[in-house]
């Protein structure tokens, strides 16, 4: 069963078949991060108008790298939700489009549950019922997964997400967008214990996140508490001294994040930790979850690096899943942000 995926829901325009929810038979992406980089971050009219020139194209692309027709595909999958409202309508209608034109099943996928389900592109299959952690640049977010369709939140973000921390900071240290890879790349040659920033939210009590006491943190650290835009844009720094704050900064986050999951697997006595989002390819974290895995006992599944960041394979590979249980929706199935 060969499932086309749809993907529009932030800054990336994405296709991809998928077979019988684990063989990937394409994965076309086209990204934005050139178009954005110049504002620091998403601009959301600007990613819409994006996606309506390259989901047509990309979706020829996902196709011709499978090697098959719209007639060898049974279904079309497409994020519906959470996103830029904007740009995951362009991927509905293109869906919808499809839908109604080839007369195929329409399949509506969460975006959370779909990076959620990378683990089940890679080669170990999930034991179940696992804790599932989805770190991004909009989301952080743990979840009780039951099944490839049956997540219960547990929690998530109440301000800014992991990843939209790590672009602000990087806004903050001059090291361009996107965020994530650029402070890891400066921290490489920094001391992660230089500066003692605030780590948030662990008590184990709680599986909710806040990192925007720490942004505010590392903002007052670089220019002080009277800290305005011009004082920010004029700002020249010691390449030591970046290095020093972008290595405490991400190990601060990464401290957070590790401590959270694994208070979340003792409280549900969960012996599986599914991680994914594109934070989930920052080296440290990847690194301290292993050690992590290896004292505690469980079982940890982090997502393919080449499936971190939003791609269509988690789309079509979870639409595989509501096709055989029979979620299909309607044409009139909405996209909501």
């Amino acid at each position: 069963m060969k499932i086309l995926g749809i993907e529009t829901s932030c800054d990336e325009t994405a296709a991809a078949v998928v077979e019988d929810g684990r063989r990937i038979l394409s994965n076309a992406v086209s990204s934005q991060q050139q178009i954005h980089a110049r504002f620091g971050g998403v601009v959301p009219e600007i990613a819409g108008r994006a996606h309506v020139e390259a989901v047509l194209p990309v979706m020829h692309d996902a196709l011709r790298e499978a090697g098959v027709t719209l007639d060898e595909v049974d279904a079309v999958a497409v994020t519906t939700t959470p996103g830029l409202i904007g740009a995951l309508l362009v991927g509905v209608t293109a869906a919808k489009a499809l839908s109604w034109a080839r007369q195929m099943p329409l399949l509506a996928v969460d975006h959370l549950h779909a990076h959620i389900y990378c683990a089940w592109l890679a080669e170990e299959t999930p034991e179940l019922p696992a804790v599932s952690f989805v770190v991004s640049g909009g989301h952080t977010s743990l979840f009780l997964t039951e099944s490839p369709l049956v997540h219960t939140l547990l929690g998530g973000t109440v301000d800014d997400a992991a990843g939209e921390a790590f672009d602000k900071v990087s806004n903050i240290l001059h090291l361009g967008y996107p965020g994530g890879p650029a402070i890891e790349r400066a921290a490489r040659e920094g001391n992660s214990r230089a500066v003692d920033f605030p780590r948030s939210w662990l008590d184990p009590e709680r599986a909710d996140f806040s990192f925007s006491g720490l942004k505010t943190a590392v903002l007052y650290h670089c220019l002080g508490q009277n800290a305005s835009k011009e004082a920010l844009e004029a700002v020249r720094y010691d390449a030591g001294f970046v290095a020093d704050v972008a290595a405490s900064f991400q190990e601060a986050v990464v401290d957070v994040l590790v401590t959270k999951a694994c208070q979340a697997l003792d409280r549900h006595g969960a012996q599986s930790l599914i991680v994914g989002g594109g934070v989930a390819a920052n080296a440290l974290l990847r690194e301290r979850l292993e050690a992590e895995a290896g004292e505690r006992g469980f079982r940890l599944h982090l997502a393919p690096r080449s499936l971190c960041t939003d791609n269509a394979a988690m789309t079509a590979g979870i639409g595989y899943h509501l096709l055989r249980e029979g979620k299909q929706v309607p044409l009139t199935a909405e996209a909501t942000p």
